[in-house]
């Protein structure tokens, strides 16, 4: 295999870092640490209705054992009318992440 060495400058912007993607990642990872979504948040990540979440999400026993704060997950299931739904942002987008195939099909 034949190589080719070129030196060159190429200017970055000042207001402009390089980082490789590993860093990248661990910073996108970090800025969920300790935020908190509700059903709103929750419907614009997956872009649909807040039935949609519970029907295929939130609701199969598939997925509840593994979600619900009683089980020792990261989703508060309303007890009753008036409470709201939480999620902790970092735990819901990594398994959003992970359980994709089996959600959307």
């Amino acid at each position: 295999m034949q190589q080719l060495n070129v030196q060159m400058s190429i200017p970055i912007p000042s207001d402009s870092v390089l980082i490789n993607k590993v860093e990248l990642e661990s910073l996108k990872k970090k800025e969920l640490v300790g935020v908190y979504w509700n059903m709103k948040d929750l419907e614009k990540r997956v872009n649909k209705k807040s039935e949609w979440i519970k029907e295929n999400i939130l609701y199969p026993s598939r997925f509840r054992q593994k979600l619900d704060v009683k089980y020792g997950g990261f989703v508060f299931y309303p007890n009753s009318q008036g409470q709201t739904w939480t999620f902790q942002a970092n735990k819901m987008s990594e398994f959003l992440d992970k359980q994709f195939n089996k959600i959307f099909v």
